[in-house]
């Protein structure tokens, strides 16, 4: 069972060279960080050049759409305490 007050974390979506990803920017999209279409309409064609980890939103809240601001969580004082906060869920 899934538990509707949590904060939904953000995905850490390992990608390759190669690759070409279609990301939600409007927050509307029932698949994000993905794309669907519909209702979404504001979707970002990303191509990857290098390997990397990139850090995406599933709420809709990320002012910086497709990618994870900490908007889901209340603040936290410094780099090392949101990813100490989203490793350990603190």
């Amino acid at each position: 069972m899934v538990d509707e007050s949590a904060p939904r974390l953000p995905e850490v979506r390992q990608v390759h060279p190669g690759e070409t990803l279609l990301l939600c920017r409007c927050g509307r999209s029932p698949a994000l960080p993905d794309c669907s279409g519909a209702p979404c309409t504001d979707g970002v064609r990303v191509e990857i050049t290098r390997e990397q980890r990139l850090l995406l939103c599933r709420c809709g809240a990320s002012r910086q759409l497709p990618y994870c601001d900490g908007s889901h969580s209340p603040p936290a004082p410094g780099l090392s305490a949101k990813w100490r906060r989203f490793w350990h869920g603190q």
